[in-house]
């Protein structure tokens, strides 16, 4: 896939640690690594405000949105615009999951699944070494 924000690996890993992002941040957004459940900064945030790419600033997720899934990971029904996000299929492991990619800088955020709550019915299941919180 091309995305609208492009750089190397070295740029990645420079821009991040200049945002003094958390070690994990590279592997988990540039090689699709998962942060274990439970231990992500974001994971009990409960803020008002808006959930970005760590990456590249790009809003992704409101906190009204946010829920509590029980699944150790930050979880949202719904993107703060459909096209905030892209997916694909992932089959990295024994199953066939859907991969949630930043839309813009193609940024690896998570999982989505569909045993989440109404509205949606959907699940967004994100690292919370892959956002940055700012309050609204």
């Amino acid at each position: 896939m091309t995305f609208k924000i492009q750089k190397t690996d070295e740029e990645w890993k420079a821009l991040l640690s200049a945002k003094g992002a958390e070690a994990l941040a590279y592997q988990v957004t540039r090689h699709e690594a998962t942060e274990r459940s439970y231990t992500g900064k974001l994971e009990g945030n409960k803020a008002h405000g808006v959930y970005r790419c760590i990456c590249c600033d790009k809003p992704l997720f409101e906190s009204s949105t946010k829920y509590e899934s029980g699944s150790g990971w930050p979880s949202f029904f719904q993107p703060i615009q459909e096209d905030a996000v892209g997916t694909k299929v992932d089959g990295l492991l024994w199953m066939k999951r859907t991969e949630v990619h930043c839309a813009d800088c193609g940024a690896h955020l998570g999982h989505v699944f569909e045993d989440g709550p109404q509205p949606t019915g959907l699940r967004y299941c994100m690292n919370s070494a892959s956002l940055h919180f700012t309050d609204s």
